[in-house]
Formats: C-alpha cells, sequence, structure tokens
C-alpha cells in the first residue's frame, strides 16, 4: 500500500475518488487519515506527558486552560483550511490542474501573513485573559500565550498544507508532516524540558523549533520538490477574486471553531473553579480521549473530501453513498475505541501522574467522556458533509447549539448537582444530541440544489478562463 500511495499520480488518484467503488476508497484514503488523526492525538498527549511528568501541577494546568484561548486563534487557520479544502476540491474534481495550482499559492501567502497579524493580537490576550485567572497559575498562564504567539505563523501554514493535500485527495503527505512534527516534539520536549528544565517556556520552544523544521519540509515539498503540482512563488501577484472567494467560505468555519473554542475557554474557567488539581485531571482526560475523538473527526475528512470531489463533476448519488459508508464506518470505529480505551483507562492515568486526586478525577472523568465519541463520530462526518457542499454557515450553528446550548448550558444547571463532573456530561449530552440532529439535518437537505449554487460555479468557470486558456 505504501509503494501505491508513493506511485500514484494525481489522475489517477482523482480517478479512484470519482468511479472507485465507495467503501475501498473511503478506507484506503482513511488509512493515512486515520494515522493522521492518532499522531494529532498523540502530540497533546505527549506534550501532556512531559509537563506532567517534569514539572508542577500549576504549570500542566496552566497549559490546560491556556490551550482553548490559542485555539481561538488558531481558528482562523481552520476556517481557512475549510474553505481551502472546498475551493481545491471543486476545481481538481473538475480537473483544472493549473486553477488548482494558483489558488494554492494565493492560500498558502494569505495565510502566512494572517499568522503574521495574530502575533500582536495573542500577546494583548494574553495580558487581558492572566489578569482574570487565579493567582496559582496567572504568570503561567501569561508567559504561555504570549510566548506561543511566535508560533502562529507556521501553525497557519500547517492547517493550509493539510488541507490543501487532502483537497487533491493526497492525505497520506499530511501523515508525514504531522509525524514529523510529533517525532520533532519529542525531541524538543526532551532537551528544553528535562535536560534544560525550562519548564512553562520550555514547553513552547519546544513548539517552535519543531514548526520550524516541519515548515522548511512543507516548504520544500511545495516550491522545490519536481511534481505536478509544484508551486512557484516567484510568479506571486496577489488575485484578490480568489481571496475575497477564500474569505466568502471560510468566515463561518472561523466563526464555527472561534465560538467552539470560546465555549471550551468559559467550560475552563468554570472547571477553574475546582482548583488547579481539577484543571489538570480535565486536562489529562481530554489528551487522554483525543484519540478517540480524533479517529471519527479523521473519517469525516476522507468523507467531506470525497463528497467535494464528487460534487465537482455533479456526482450526487455517488456522494450520498459516500456519506452513508462514512457514518457507518465512523459509529463502528467508535464502539471499538470505546472497548479498547474503558478497560485500560486507570493505567494510563498512572502514567502522567501519581497525585491521587488527579488520578481520581481523571479516571472517573474518562468514563463518562468516552462514551460522546459516538455521537461525536456522527457529528463531524454529518459536518464533512455541509463543510463539502460550500454550506459552512450549517456548521456554524450546529457547533453553537452542540458547546453552548448543549453543554455549557448543562452545565450551569446541573453543577449544583453533579459538581465537576457536570462538565464531563455536558460532554456526552451534548455530543450525542447534536450528533442525532446534524444527521437528521443531511437526510433532509436537497444535494442537487448545492451543486447549482451559483457561488460555486461561478468561482470554478471563472478559474477556468483566468488559468486554463
Amino acid at each position: 500500500m505504501k509503494t501505491i500511495f508513493k506511485t500514484q499520480s494525481n489522475e489517477e488518484r482523482r480517478e479512484m475518488i470519482l468511479n472507485g467503488k465507495v467503501i475501498n476508497t473511503l478506507l484506503f484514503l482513511s488509512i493515512p487519515t486515520l494515522l493522521v488523526g492518532i499522531i494529532q492525538a498523540l502530540i497533546p498527549l505527549s506534550d501532556s506527558l512531559f509537563l506532567n511528568r517534569l514539572t508542577s501541577v500549576e504549570v500542566a494546568s496552566s497549559v490546560t486552560f491556556s490551550q482553548p484561548v490559542l485555539n481561538i486563534m488558531i481558528a482562523l487557520s481552520q476556517g481557512l483550511g475549510v474553505a481551502t479544502l472546498v475551493m481545491l476540491g471543486r476545481l481538481y474534481g473538475k480537473g483544472r490542474m493549473l486553477a488548482v495550482k494558483e489558488t494554492m499559492l494565493q492560500i498558502f501567502v494569505f495565510s502566512f501573513v494572517i499568522g503574521l497579524f495574530i502575533i500582536p493580537v495573542c500577546v494583548f490576550s494574553a495580558f487581558i485573559i492572566s489578569k482574570y485567572t487565579t493567582a496559582e497559575i496567572r504568570d503561567n498562564v501569561y508567559i504561555y500565550i504570549a510566548l506561543y504567539s511566535l508560533v502562529m505563523p507556521f501553525v497557519f501554514l500547517a492547517a493550509i498544507y493539510n488541507s490543501s493535500k487532502n483537497a487533491i485527495g493526497r492525505p497520506e503527505v499530511t501523515f508525514i508532516r504531522i509525524f514529523l512534527l510529533l517525532i520533532l516534539k519529542i525531541i524538543f520536549n526532551s532537551i528544553f524540558l528535562y535536560v534544560l528544565k525550562m519548564g512553562i517556556v520550555g514547553a513552547v520552544m519546544a513548539s517552535l523549533f519543531s514548526y520550524i523544521v516541519v515548515t522548511i519540509w512543507m516548504f520544500y515539498d511545495l516550491f522545490l520538490k519536481s511534481g505536478d503540482i509544484k508551486l512557484n512563488l516567484r510568479s506571486y501577484t496577489i488575485k484578490l477574486p480568489i481571496i475575497k472567494r477564500l474569505l466568502k467560505i471560510g468566515f463561518p468555519s472561523m466563526l464555527n471553531y472561534a465560538f467552539l473554542y470560546l465555549g471550551f475557554f468559559l467550560i475552563n474557567k468554570e472547571m477553574e473553579k475546582f482548583g488547579a488539581v481539577a484543571l489538570n485531571a480535565q486536562g489529562i482526560a481530554s489528551n487522554i480521549n483525543a484519540i478517540c475523538f480524533i479517529l471519527p473527526s479523521s473519517i469525516g475528512t476522507t468523507v467531506s473530501s470525497m463528497i467535494s470531489i464528487n460534487m465537482g463533476i455533479g456526482n450526487v448519488k455517488k456522494s450520498k453513498d459516500v456519506f452513508k459508508v462514512g457514518w457507518i464506518t465512523g459509529v463502528t470505529i467508535s464502539i471499538l475505541t470505546i472497548a479498547l480505551i474503558l478497560p485500560i483507562s486507570l493505567p494510563l492515568v498512572l502514567t502522567f501522574t501519581k497525585v491521587q486526586k488527579v488520578i481520581e478525577i481523571a479516571d472517573k472523568a474518562l468514563h463518562i467522556y468516552t462514551y460522546s465519541v459516538i455521537g461525536f463520530s456522527i457529528f463531524m462526518i454529518a459536518q464533512g458533509v455541509f463543510i463539502a457542499l460550500g454550506r459552512t454557515k450549517v456548521p456554524l450553528i450546529m457547533s453553537i447549539l452542540r458547546i453552548w446550548l448543549l453543554r455549557y448550558i448543562f452545565i450551569l444547571v446541573t453543577q449544583k448537582y453533579l459538581g465537576l463532573y457536570s462538565i464531563f456530561w455536558g460532554n456526552l449530552f451534548s455530543n450525542t444530541l447534536a450528533g442525532l440532529i446534524f444527521f437528521i439535518s443531511v437526510k433532509s437537505i436537497d444535494w442537487t440544489k448545492d451543486f447549482k449554487n451559483k457561488g460555486s460555479n461561478n468561482y470554478i468557470n471563472s478559474q477556468k478562463k483566468s488559468l486554463d486558456k
């Protein structure tokens, strides 16, 4: 299979996605995507392991608290990534390779510039947010958020790189990038946290150096390596229609992710009331459970890519088949994951910490958390459908519903009775109900209408005229 991934041309990959058997193509493309998902889950897991083993409870809990704040900024890159997937997927499905390359170049340059503008925003946010945290984590929260701003431009590039490769049916390339990032993070965490004992500053430095090396590799892959999709930075001149289309498609997703992470931040604020120990336990449970949540997310990404490419030529029936096979596969994987994780939850927690109270909370949290992966799986795969169809406002509405109405309100109402565990029960309640609602929504939409969407077709046609003469 490695040989197939390596030797298959972009045209052969496109033909497989358009005309191959759905289940075979989905599983074939999902192998690298699932591997990417596992590695993505292992990165914060390894970071958490280093922090919990080599620093204090206060430092580890500060990182847990800070992550949603940083993710609000990163939401911009994720929104741009969604738009990239839609735009490139449609063009690639039409076979407009020159348009694919020009659009990809435009998005990469624009995203890096946005990442640079985020740096001062992060520093300012660090100052404001740290003022309203408890004394035991205040200084560490400020240091972590402010310093992490330097990583932002590289995070933006990585997000676009992943979406670009997924859009053209090359998820195995994103696996190479993310695997390289994991290895580098382990190496640099060892240097900065274990050898140099730099604490929270070292945690940021490990991320910064890792992303710099990965960015150099991505630059080689995109601009120097020979291939049928090789970009030429020297030919770059800004093309506003592409940027406008990018922002139009991506803005709802930016809001989607921003509201999502803002909700997580407010939930962390609720957990903060119970102290650094509870916050640390939540971080450990969340990082372990990320493995469960990433897997169905990866299936959702593959589903989105396949539907986007098939809808590029108006193949509605094939696109519906992709969704059906996708959600069945996602639910199956979720059930298997639950069966694997729950029996070993306590040993997993013990690898992170020896603090008894942290162990108790984290283990109990996992036995609540983990069951929500089934609803989350359906939610993510259904979301992938709407993204592929260019209907990015729907995921925005659903995410607000899932995090704010179904989860945050649930926590506020039940906290009196469930204490800190209301946060974990809220996760189960919101994911299950949101998955059900989203599934019904997909089953009720008119797919043909989405193919006839004038905005999408006009964009493709304009690219054809300007780039494929």
